[in-house]
């Protein structure tokens, strides 16, 4: 056997090799875009309300009916928790808070609304799952504020 033969035959595959450089990312790399796709859906969905308010009430009248609330107040809460969410996760403070409250949002989205949207849902929902149990990752105010506290 010749030493580039030994060399070779002693070094982990290629495959092995990139799924170990794979599993060293740190969390707060990948959590940057989870929290910035999440912003973006929810405040790409605050943009449309504010566009047109007048629309936005006919839809919460006729089509989306959320029920026990009458559609200015649910109007106003779904434009309310689409305008705060969004900015508190692309800042990474209160990270879990607003995915909890969105989780929720999307609950009622997909149960009361628009149940046959459950492939679009379901990938919200794993996004801010992942949030809500893992956090913001080091690239956030929430860690910032959780390291100065820390004992």
């Amino acid at each position: 056997m010749t030493q580039a033969t030994a060399a070779t035959q002693s070094r982990p595959p290629f495959a092995w090799r990139v799924v170990r450089t794979l599993d060293q990312v740190p969390y707060g790399v990948l959590a940057l875009p989870l929290r910035a796709a999440v912003a973006v859906v929810f405040w790409n969905s605050a943009m449309a309300k504010l566009a047109s308010w007048d629309t936005t009430i006919a839809l919460f009248s006729d089509e989306y009916q959320v029920p026990l609330l009458p559609p200015e107040l649910a109007a106003n809460m779904a434009l309310s928790i689409e305008l705060t969410t969004p900015v508190l996760l692309v800042l990474g403070l209160l990270t879990r808070a607003a995915a909890l409250v969105l989780l929720g949002m999307t609950t009622v989205i997909e149960v009361l609304v628009y149940p046959q949207a459950w492939p679009t849902h379901i990938q919200w929902a794993a996004m801010l799952l992942i949030l809500l149990c893992r956090g913001p990752g080091a690239l956030s105010i929430d860690h910032l504020i959780r390291k100065r506290f820390e004992v």
